[in-house]
């Protein structure tokens, strides 16, 4: 008999923001001031490669889209729209860029910890409820081409950018609440917090990644559902300007 391929199944998720200054080049003389994060990204994302992941999908905004969109492997992104041309992508250096900002730096994380595998880019439309981000989550896991059927999800999404005085919003007494449940929910695995989040509140409070981290529990309520345990592990919880971001890792077995 003919040895069928794995059914798709997630291995792990890696939860990181996407401010550009993350990125040293961009960052300059204030590169120090989000070393800490910087770190805690690049120790989930190594962790994400280290499950050896046959495909990474790499979630995030999609700004200004009504409709899901995706790229492929070979997709690219730039940053020079703040300030450095600084590209990443398996072709980097021949593709015209194309990915949004939270892909690109997505794209930066993985090259920076050395993924050299197939890898997709998936953008997720802001207008999206709760349930229709934990549904494309799921297919996400359901429709994935990847050959052996290992798929790591890189998250990317930033908390509210009302946090305080420093912000690029105005301060908002809920912003901190929020962002406490959203770390919350990170650290313990806690998919009915993540989809619980309101659509309405977070764009309120300019919150970036309530639709990505919406799609990760639906992903992951499939991985559960099918008998795989959840080990979650929060890394990082900052507000440096003002914007809460986060980082974690989620593992899982079985």
């Amino acid at each position: 008999m003919p040895v069928l391929p794995a059914a798709p199944v997630v291995v792990a998720a890696a939860v990181c923001p996407h401010p550009p200054l993350m990125i040293p080049a961009l960052a300059g003389a204030n590169a120090e001031e989000l070393a800490g994060l910087r770190s805690a990204a690049r120790s989930a994302v190594r962790q994400l490669v280290a499950a050896e992941p046959d495909v990474v999908v790499c979630v995030g905004a999609a700004p200004a889209a009504d409709t899901v969109l995706t790229w492929g492997t070979t997709a690219t992104g730039s940053l020079a729209a703040y300030g450095v041309d600084v590209r990443v992508g398996a072709s980097a250096g021949t593709a015209k860029p194309d990915l949004p900002v939270a892909h690109t730096v997505g794209a930066w994380l993985l090259d920076s910890c050395g993924h050299t595998g197939e890898r997709s880019y998936v953008g997720v439309p802001d207008i999206y409820d709760s349930a229709r981000c934990a549904d494309l989550g799921a297919a996400l896991v359901r429709t994935s081409t990847a050959q052996a059927g290992r798929i790591g999800l890189l998250v990317m999404g930033d908390g509210s950018a009302r946090r305080d005085q420093h912000a690029p919003g105005a301060a908002d007494p809920r912003a901190p609440k929020l962002d406490a449940l959203v770390a919350t929910a990170l650290g313990r695995g806690d998919l009915d917090g993540l989809r619980g989040l309101r659509p309405d509140l977070a764009r309120e409070l300019l919150v970036a990644g309530r639709a990505a981290w919406q799609v990760l529990a639906g992903a992951v309520e499939a991985a559960v559902a099918g008998g795989r345990r959840l080990e979650p592990r929060l890394l990082a919880d900052e507000a440096p300007y003002g914007v809460g971001y986060f980082v974690a890792y989620w593992r899982l077995l079985g």
